[in-house]
């Protein structure tokens, strides 16, 4: 059935061929959004864990393999053959009473990410202004200056991610360049400081490992491997970049996410690291550990001190693209379930929402463990479109079941979600168990189960 189009972002339909951009497009957003503000958070964050440099290194090269594997040969390859927005996909199959669920989770989830973002950018803003930085187990906000920076920042935001798709890939493509050239610059700066003269004096920055810092876990090769593989997990296996793919001229454009993974979960992450290591380094962290406290992470200070005003506009920046994107999908998702409102309408609520977030700097300061908590979250409910799409017709399941059924909740989708969210959450939490080594399990789970129950219910 055509759906007669309401606004430019095609929400309610397949992305026509007008509209179609190429890999260019796809490129420079790839790069903005995970060379970014995360990467500013997640590298110093590397050595808090104690990790060695072959766990690092290796993994990460391993773990970003099999991100950009996943993008294209399951994302892209599924958003460029339906070329519908994720929650349009998910409500087709699931019914729109059940998706509206899924999409408060995702939405709020993705403002939450943004919001972290937020709160780097605020980091650089506050050196200029001697405003107090947040520390590594600050949960509130520490005074009423930080407020009022990361609302006019979010504001900012928020106003380039309502513009749309068009606008948040433009600004990635305008910011990008300037982010790479910075972490390069603040990765230089640092080895200087350093004194790395060759590799080895690099690899010694990590050594054999070393114990974490308090309150944090330690990391061997298999946790680096799975957490970069799957920190992103909601936006591959998951699902979510079928509303940036489904603009694709073809699925190759999925080898764009390269250009984010080994700029930015690679080199930038290696470079934020190395940061923290000057600052380690420091008579300020040395009082922090004599306490038996984390130094504090803030990418503001860190990147200022490696190369002066252009860490400060650089980590501004990186914020932004990273924030300009997860807003943007937020907005999809909120526009979803509630479709009286505009996309613009929703964008600004969504931005509102990560605004909110970002004035407490927990969501970034525990940037590990969230990524890893949202990805397993949201991952097994895009194995419900990968499994439909491959399996369906090989075992005799009627494809966008809802939608030709007329129902408004399907069964089958909300049980294989909550079985496999049930068994291998409740897994990690009793066990123990590092919540990323459990994604892909509960990945497949949720998939079989998912056509399992279809084929069952289907005959009823």
């Amino acid at each position: 059935m055509k759906v007669k189009k309401t606004n430019s972002e095609f929400e309610r339909e397949a992305v026509p061929k007008s509209k179609l951009k190429s890999w260019k497009s796809f490129l420079g957003m790839y790069a903005g959004e995970h060379a970014a503000g995360t990467e500013f958070m997640i590298g110093p964050l590397f050595l808090t864990v104690g990790v060695s440099a072959f766990d690092l290194l290796g993994g990460l090269f391993l773990g970003n393999l099999m991100a950009v594997l996943s993008w294209r040969f399951i994302t892209a390859n599924i958003a460029v053959k339906e070329r519908f927005t994720l929650y349009f996909k998910l409500e087709k199959i699931s019914g729109k009473k059940l998706v509206s669920f899924y999409n408060v989770a995702n939405g709020i989830l993705f403002c939450f990410l943004a919001g972290s973002m937020i709160t780097v950018s605020a980091t650089a803003v506050g050196v200029p202004t001697g405003m107090e930085m947040p520390q590594l187990s600050d949960i509130m906000p520490n005074s009423m200056t930080w407020v009022i920076v990361v609302i006019i920042i979010g504001g900012l935001t928020t106003w380039i991610a309502a513009k749309g798709y068009g606008m948040v890939s433009k600004a990635a493509n305008w910011m990008s360049p300037i982010i790479v050239l910075a972490f390069l610059a603040c990765g230089v700066a640092a080895a200087n400081k350093l004194e790395i003269k060759n590799f080895s004096d690099f690899i010694a920055v990590w050594g054999k490992g070393s114990d974490p810092f308090p309150g944090q876990i330690k990391y061997t090769f298999w946790h680096v491997f799975l957490w970069s593989w799957f920190c992103n997990a909601a936006m591959h296996i998951g699902m979510s970049d079928l509303s940036v793919f489904r603009y694709a001229k073809s699925p190759t454009s999925g080898w764009t996410s390269a250009a984010g993974m080994y700029v930015g979960h690679y080199m930038a992450w290696i470079a934020a690291c190395l940061l923290y290591a000057v600052y380690l380094k420091s008579p300020e962290a040395a009082t922090f550990l004599a306490k038996g406290a984390a130094p504090p992470v803030a990418p503001g200070p860190l990147a200022y001190n490696a190369i002066g005003w252009f860490g400060i506009v650089a980590v501004i920046l990186a914020g932004w693209t990273t924030a300009n994107p997860t807003i943007y999908r937020s907005g999809l998702a909120f526009q979803a379930i509630l479709p009286k409102w505009s996309i613009t309408q929703a964008t600004v609520l969504a931005g509102s929402v990560a605004t909110l977030a970002g004035i407490f700097p927990a969501f970034a300061m525990k940037l590990l463990g969230f990524v890893a908590l949202y990805g397993f979250i949201l991952a097994p409910v895009g194995a419900v479109i990968v499994f439909e799409n491959y399996f369906a017709d090989r075992y005799g399941v009627i494809k966008n079941y809802a939608e030709k059924k007329e129902i408004g909740f399907n069964q089958s989708v909300f049980f294989a979600w909550l079985i496999s969210f049930v068994i291998f959450f409740g897994w990690s939490e009793t066990q123990g168990v590092f919540l990323s080594f459990l994604t892909l399990p509960a990945w497949l789970c949720c998939g079989m189960l998912f056509i399992i129950f279809s084929k069952i219910n289907q005959k009823k």
